[in-house]
């Protein structure tokens, strides 16, 4: 009996420490040149993160932002810039990949968007409130002398003698 508690305490044990290994996150391996990896920290943070879209690959720990890491650092490996660099992952994956895109054609929506939608707002705002006449606009018509009279009865104000 405590040889087989003994034997499950250990497929326990070995189980639980295959599972803590299959919740690793892969770690990137840094440049060796400490210049060369702050230059490629400086891309990542420019660079972003195709799956989270809100993150730069820098802050990602999605495994196509692990890759594009990989890429940018083999890049500068290879002797380029850091536009050379950048331009190569543009080339690849168009300029929805650069947190701040430049202004062309292109990518003008991104930039004027906002703005439009905003302006559209205000103005169906607008129109909505003057269609539905605003406090200023509305007339209020008095009651008539029945309907004051039948105001009261129902509020139990009126006079009963």
């Amino acid at each position: 009996m405590l040889r087989a508690s003994i034997r499950f305490a250990l497929l326990l044990l070995c189980i639980a420490g295959w599972s803590v290994s299959a919740l690793s996150v892969a770690v990137d391996r840094p440049l060796e040149d400490p210049a060369q990896e702050a230059r490629a920290r400086a891309i990542h943070k420019q660079l972003r993160c195709l799956v989270c879209q809100n993150q730069s690959i820098e802050d990602s720990n999605a495994a196509l932002a692990r890759d594009l890491r990989v890429l940018v650092r083999d890049r500068i490996l290879a002797g380029d810039t850091d536009q050379a660099a950048i331009r190569y992952i543009v080339e690849r994956y168009g300029d929805w990949v650069l947190l701040k895109p430049p202004v062309k054609a292109g990518t003008i929506f991104l930039w004027a968007g906002p703005a439009v939608i905003l302006m559209l707002a205000i103005v169906l705002i607008a129109l909505w409130y003057r269609r539905r006449g605003g406090p200023a606009g509305r007339t209020v018509e008095p009651l008539s002398l029945d309907e004051q009279n039948r105001l009261k009865d129902l509020l139990g104000d009126g006079d009963r003698s």
